[in-house]
């Protein structure tokens, strides 16, 4: 292993400023061999790598900046089930043929990701528990449909509350009206997760090149992946860049867009952030443009939301996210807002994850629509199956179908920007 040193630049978020030290990984120089080359250092790479090291595969990742650099080492840092459209709309849209192996995996990801924080020892500050808030009754009835929907695929142990004095006793405000308790939910600090994920790979006899962004994948039974400096031949591959792809490979640039969401930290609150959140849940609505917060191991409020679609870097992430904490918890008027930042993640049109194959040995997995911690995880698993000859649950996503944008890259932000303002009105007015 390379020495030990600070962490590796990253964005200048709370994560980065409380990340655990990282080892310095060398950029690919030359050409090496591998069984399976993959595209990325987030928790889809991660996760499949790790699951292809444990079954003897020599695995090589590469990175073009560092490990945990983009959504996986900004993002709320929560464990969410399910998929950006639930069971329900996958139904509708498709059948139950469809529906029924993506219901028996949604609540995969984040056995997958507890499952390897306990076998690998990582420390990242994992607590349990989450909740979903509705701001007025007509959200409130949606909390119902969840919890009936979820229990219809197999998720018990999910409790409905809806009275002031209870809603408070798990979060310290009056700005909600029902909540629904996850006690599988969950959260934790993403970027020591992505870093502890990286070390456990290593473990296993794999390979991390860092500042090595992937210029083009050459096609052919042993692919050729070069980057700038080197090429790695490999008998396959697994393009896993989601919002951070660029044009590496253009069709999957057309059936996606990267989208900024914001997030801050306040500074420690001391007893004040029990009085916050006395569960220490994990919380976020059930809004179209939703808020989510939970506070972080240092008795900081992390509180996200919004989203820009093209993923433009907003000027002030702070002015944008500050009022919405506010009107959550009035009590952090003079509160000091020390960290504030932003990152991409890939949406899709139909907000599910899209993940296939390239060519018959490159495949890829991409667009989790806002959802990715636990799909990462999950589809990282299902992409180590899928490279060891069973495919039976990578096809249950693969036979999703998805198409462009309309207008195509030109018109697609604002297309979407114009489809959010009509949901974004609908949460206005409580519908």
């Amino acid at each position: 292993m390379p020495d030990i040193l600070a962490p590796a630049v990253h964005a200048p978020s709370y994560y980065a400023h409380s990340a655990h030290p990282a080892p310095k990984r060398p950029a690919l120089s030359g050409s090496v061999q591998a069984d399976v080359c993959i595209v990325g250092a987030g928790y889809t790479g991660l996760s499949a790598g790790i699951a292809l090291a444990e079954a003897g595969k020599r695995v090589v990742i590469l990175e073009q900046s560092s490990v945990g650099w983009g959504a996986s080492g900004r993002n709320g840092g929560q464990i969410v089930h399910s998929y950006s459209r639930d069971l329900d709309v996958i139904e509708a849209n498709h059948g139950h043929a469809v529906a029924e192996p993506l219901g028996r995996m949604m609540f995969e990801g984040a056995q997958v990701l507890r499952e390897r924080v306990a076998k690998y020892k990582i420390d990242c500050d994992l607590k349990n528990g989450g909740i979903f808030a509705a701001v007025n009754p007509s959200k409130a009835k949606g909390l119902a449909e969840q919890k009936a929907l979820w229990e219809r695929w197999g998720h018990p142990g999910l409790t409905l509350v809806d009275t002031p004095a209870e809603v408070r006793k798990l979060v310290g405000t009056d700005r909600y009206s029902a909540l629904l308790v996850d006690p599988t939910g969950g959260h934790f600090h993403p970027l020591n997760l992505a870093l502890g994920e990286a070390a456990a790979f290593e473990s296993l006899g794999g390979t991390i090149h860092e500042a090595s962004g992937v210029t083009r994948i050459e096609r052919g039974t042993t692919a050729v992946v070069h980057t700038s400096q080197g090429q790695v031949r490999a008998a396959q591959v697994i393009v896993a860049c989601n919002a951070y792809g660029g044009n590496l490979e253009p069709k999957l640039a057309s059936r996606s867009m990267p989208c900024g969401t914001q997030v801050i930290a306040t500074a420690p609150l001391g007893a004040l952030a029990d009085e916050l959140i006395p569960s220490d849940y994990c919380v976020e609505d059930n809004n179209f443009l939703l808020d989510y917060f939970r506070l972080s191991a240092d008795k900081r409020l992390i509180y996200g939301g919004g989203v820009v679609y093209g993923a433009r870097d907003p000027k002030e992430v702070k002015s944008l996210i500050r009022p919405q904490m506010i009107k959550t918890f009035p009590q952090l008027q003079d509160v000091a807002i020390e960290f504030g930042w932003t990152g991409n993640f890939l949406l899709t049109l139909s907000r599910l994850p899209q993940v296939g194959t390239l060519a018959p040995n490159i495949f890829f997995s991409q667009g989790c629509s806002g959802h990715g911690v636990t799909f990462t995880h999950l589809i990282g698993r299902v992409l180590g199956e899928a490279l060891q000859g069973d495919t039976t649950r990578f096809d249950a996503f693969a036979r999703l179908p998805h198409h462009p944008f309309p207008g195509g890259r030109l018109l697609r932000v604002p297309f979407t920007a114009m489809g959010a303002l009509w949901y974004q009105l609908r949460d206005q007015l409580g519908v």
